[in-house]
Formats: structure tokens, sequence, C-alpha cells
């Protein structure tokens, strides 16, 4: 009887969630519609390459990750980084972030289902996708690093999914959550978001032919990127939702997370300092990856634009948030926000997988771009994440407002 009554619940759920998202304001079917329609464009240029194979990508046998491989070790940092809400609402029980967790808890899911769409993007196409599965495909557990990322990945993502949905449950039969339930879960989950980013690492430090990535600080910098890259997002998706929502989030706890996005922005900073130190000041033959990314080799420069993109915008950022007066000024918080995000994106991204593999073991230079369809692809899976992100967090509100609720309707 329970049983029958929690699936009569769900049921009701999923028909009032199903109601909520596909109703709206005019600006919200055009977002949707624009994200479907880039949604579609990227389905296009998959096909082709589905089609075609790897060879319409700018990837070669000499630079075998390119702008996908890119994309899933940022979008990595964007989903750990949910643990910087999740800890202080949860375990320390500061409520100031309490009306932000859920959200937070939303964009890890999001950005997380990107990560396994962008590795199924690089492998060429998803019927390569049963090497992944243990018992069947040759997984390699447990000295393959791979294997622990598809672990740790997959780990979070159950966590992320299963500890808003309890909790959003209960809030939409108009209980209150069982703290004994939710609580180890939320525990678990900030051990298991530091491990997925720096198992990510360790898939790149471990590569001994590549001393570009063979750098002891290389996964805690990516933890302190993840750390002010996504809670910077967070900041600036909090900010739409407080202008076309009813959904109101405290100046107090954006600027709380401002805080965390400062300090992690400084420690990211200081670590780029020390690596660039390493590299530049007592120069070897393992340095020239990083000549190559920075200042260009034999005549070989195309990473030169957005790396001197990044490091500007990064420093700029950085040095305008340390500054209280500036960041307490939400517009000019969500502009360094912006510029922040861009500049780990572009640093995580062409920043330290191309170069890695420029010169290759035998000094031979090949430059990669990415082509047309590679970049339809991403927008495709960034419009995706959005897509997912969007309902996601209509549903949530829609429940946190007491707009959808179970007893209010049906009893």
């Amino acid at each position: 009887m329970r049983r029958f009554k929690v699936f009569k619940v769900f049921k009701s759920l999923a028909i009032d969630s199903l109601d909520t998202i596909t109703k709206g304001s005019k600006k919200y079917h055009i977002w949707m519609g624009f994200l479907t329609l880039v949604m579609l464009i990227g389905m296009y240029c998959y096909s082709i390459q589905l089609d075609k194979g790897l060879s319409v990508t700018g990837m070669s046998d000499r630079v075998s990750w390119g702008l996908y491989i890119s994309n899933f070790t940022f979008l990595v940092g964007v989903a750990a980084a949910a643990v910087m809400l999740v800890m202080p609402t949860y375990i320390l029980k500061d409520i100031d972030f309490k009306q932000a967790v859920l959200i937070g808890e939303g964009l890890a899911v999001s950005a997380l289902i990107m990560c396994l769409a962008f590795v199924v993007a690089d492998m060429g196409g998803p019927s390569v996708l049963w090497h992944m599965l243990p018992g069947i495909g040759v997984f390699n557990f447990p000295n393959s690093m791979l294997t622990w990322d598809v672990i740790v990945l997959n780990g979070y993502l159950l966590l992320n999914i299963s500890i808003p949905f309890y909790i959003l449950f209960r809030r939409y039969q108009g209980k209150i959550p069982n703290p004994k339930i939710y609580v180890p879960g939320a525990i678990l989950s900030v051990f298991w978001a530091v491990a997925i980013h720096l198992v990510t690492a360790f898939l790149y430090q471990g590569l001994q032919a590549r001393p570009f990535w063979n750098n002891a600080l290389l996964g805690p910098r990516f933890l302190a990127s993840a750390f002010a890259a996504g809670p910077a997002l967070i900041i600036l998706v909090l900010a739409i939702i407080r202008s076309f929502t009813s959904f109101k989030i405290p100046d107090k706890t954006i600027k709380k997370i401002a805080l965390i996005v400062t300090v992690a922005a400084q420690i990211n900073l200081i670590m780029l300092i020390s690596e660039l130190f390493k590299e530049f000041y007592a120069p070897t033959h393992h340095s020239e990856s990083a000549y190559y990314l920075f200042f260009g080799l034999h005549g070989k420069d195309a990473l030169l634009p957005w790396i001197w993109t990044a490091i500007p915008l990064n420093v700029i950022a950085t040095i305008m948030l340390t500054f209280g007066k500036l960041r307490n000024n939400l517009k000019v918080l969500y502009f360094c926000c912006f510029i922040l995000f861009v500049a780990i994106w572009i640093e995580k991204g062409f920043g330290l997988i191309v170069p890695g593999f420029i010169p290759g073991p035998y000094g031979k230079i090949v430059e990669y771009l990415p082509t047309g369809i590679e970049i339809g692809v991403t927008i495709g899976i960034w419009a995706m994440g959005a897509f997912i992100f969007t309902i996601l967090a209509k549903t949530a509100i829609g429940i946190e407002t007491g707009v959808l609720k179970y007893k209010a309707k049906h009893t």
C-alpha cells in the first residue's frame, strides 16, 4: 500500500513537472526554442562525424585530444564546484546558501551529462561505448586511470541526482526531508567532488611522455580553477534566475559565493605564476610545449591568440574581485565572473590539452584548430546541457516556491 502511494506521488510529480516545463513566458519559450535549434545543428554535425569518422575534425594521430576533451576537462571542474554550496548548506548548516544549493546541484548534473556526451563524441560514436562496460568491454580495472574516471564521474552523477531528488520529492509532498537520509550522501559527495577532478588531473599527470602535463601542481590547480570557474558560473545563473523568476536569492548568498570565487581565483593565479616560473626561469627541452603555447615555436603559433586572451582576463578578474568594493557591486561582480569563466575555459582547454601534444615525442610540430563540425557538435552539447539545466531548475523552483505541491492539488 505504501509503495502504491509513493508511486502515485511520483506519477503526480512527473505530470506536474511536465506541465511546468512546457508552460512559461514568451521569453522562456524563445529560450527553449533557441536551445532546441542549436541542439539540432549539433546533431546534424554529429551525424556527419558518424558518417565520415573523426577525419572531419581537426584532430590527428599527433594531436588526438582536442575541443571535445578540452570541454570535458573543464566541465568536470564545473560539476565538482557544486561541493562549494553542498558543504556549507548540508554540513555546516549555513542558511545563506540554502536557496542556491539545489541550483548548484542541478548545474552539476547538467555538467556531468555534458561530460559524458563529450566523451562519446571524442570516441567517435556510441557504438564503441561497450568497451567501457565492466565484464563486457576491456575495462582494465584497476590499472587504468580512465576506468577510475568513469567510476567517479558516474558515482558523482548518481549522488547529485539522488540527493536533490529526495529533498524535492519530500517538499513536493509537503514533508520535511530527513537529514539522516541525505546528509551522509552530502558528506560523501564532498569527498567525491574532489576525487572526480583529481582523477581527471591524474589522467594527464600520469603520462610521462607529455612533460607539459607531468607536473605535481596539476591536480591542485585543477581544483583551484574548478572552484573559481564553477561558482562563477553559479553566480551568473543565479543572477539570471533572480531576474526572470519569482525565486529570489538574497544578495548575501551571492556575495558569499563571490568570496569563494575570489579565494579560488587567487590560488589559481599563484599556481599559474609558479608554473610559469618553473617553465621559463631555467628552461629545458621539456619546456618546449610551454614555449609553443606562450610564444610560438619554429614559426608555429596557432594558440597564441587563445592564451594571450585568457591570461589578461584571468588577471583582471582576479584583481578586481580582490577589492571588496568592486566585488560587492553586483554588476561588476557579474562582469568579473563572466571573464573569469571564459579565461579558465580557455586555460583548461586550449591552454592545457592541445599544447601537451605539441611538439610530439619526436619533436615534430603538428598544430590543431577545431573544424566547423567540432564546433557544431560542441555548441550542440552545451545547448543540451543548458536545456537539461533549465528543465531541472524550473521544476526545482516550482517546488521550492510552493507552486508544485502534491497535497495542495490532490487532497
